[in-house]
């Protein structure tokens, strides 16, 4: 759906881009992360053709980028950097015109899919509503409604959450999963991690321009080899497990080169109680920082 071979952009000295090579597989929920700055826009601008890569290979829907690109559009919907639309007209006609202008499609069935789209997205109800009096966050689903309209089998969606309130997030993340369930592709760009670990299956970390990681979500999240133990008599663990404790906070300790089974039968034979153990694991946060070194207000969760 999206394969890009040493994609590069320069803006005069500026390294925007370093010579990426992005995978996005047919039924992928592929998340694209990265801190603010790190070149998620620009690369999705050079993706879809609105902006020319300085060096590098483009591929969108097995058609070359840009030379190629409307042959690839049709199947593709798409959202950058925030919604446009015409403040004096209402959804429906912005959606309507929209689909006009893009590239050849059913004319008789515009009516139903302009419906359609506002229905998913929460908007039937204020269809008639000029755009100049929605909120940002009405503004935003317009955008994805566009995005909707042509059925796409890929969507490009950059930062898709942006302005919504905590349940309209849950309402895109629903209703981008059941698009997928549908056979769509979704390649989301976000810096909302809490998002992309609800919904992407394979993910790509951005930083400074160039691409640190790729893969599918749960090999980025495996288990770390350390364990975690929560004890009823923590300073008898401390004593006990002196020299393994790699962090303690409280009754709760992070232990090195001791599994679960192993520690658990130790802290019971000295009759310490285990109120719970498991392997750690990394989450998304954790992982992206570790890949990244970025600021916690750089990468956010929500």
């Amino acid at each position: 759906m999206i394969r890009t071979h040493s994609l590069t952009k320069r803006y005069g000295r500026v390294l925007a881009v370093d010579g990426i090579d992005l995978d996005v597989r047919e039924g992928d929920r592929y998340g694209f992360l990265g801190p603010n700055g790190s070149g998620k826009t620009t690369t999705v601008r050079m993706l879809l053709g609105l902006v020319f890569a300085t060096s590098g290979h483009v591929e969108l829907m097995g058609h070359t980028v840009p030379r190629h690109v409307a042959r690839a559009l049709p199947d593709v919907g798409a959202l950058v950097e925030g919604p446009a639309a015409y403040p004096h007209l209402s959804a429906r006609a912005n959606l309507r015109l929209l689909d006009a202008a893009g590239p050849a499609g059913d004319r008789r069935s515009r009516r139903r899919r302009v419906e359609e789209a506002l229905e998913e997205v929460g908007l039937a109800d204020v269809g008639r509503r000029p755009a100049r009096t929605f909120s940002l966050g009405m503004k935003q689903r317009l955008g994805l409604a566009a995005a909707l309209v042509r059925r796409p089998r890929l969507l490009v969606l950059d930062e898709p959450t942006n302005g919504l309130d905590p349940r309209g997030i849950r309402e895109v993340r629903d209703l981008l999963l059941r698009l997928n369930a549908q056979g769509t592709t979704v390649f989301l760009s976000s810096h909302l991690l809490a998002e992309v670990e609800h919904l992407c299956t394979r993910v790509g970390v951005l930083d400074g321009g160039r691409l640190v990681s790729q893969g599918p979500l749960d090999d980025l999240l495996a288990p770390t080899g350390l364990t975690v133990v929560r004890v009823g008599d923590p300073a008898a663990a401390a004593a006990m497990l002196d020299g393994v404790v790699v962090r303690r906070e409280g009754d709760e300790f992070l232990v090195a080169r001791t599994s679960v089974d192993e520690l658990t039968r130790r802290l019971v034979a000295a009759g310490i109680a285990v109120q719970g153990a498991w392997p750690q694991q990394r989450t998304l946060e954790e992982a992206v920082l570790e890949l990244t070194g970025s600021g916690s207000d750089e990468v956010a969760r929500r």
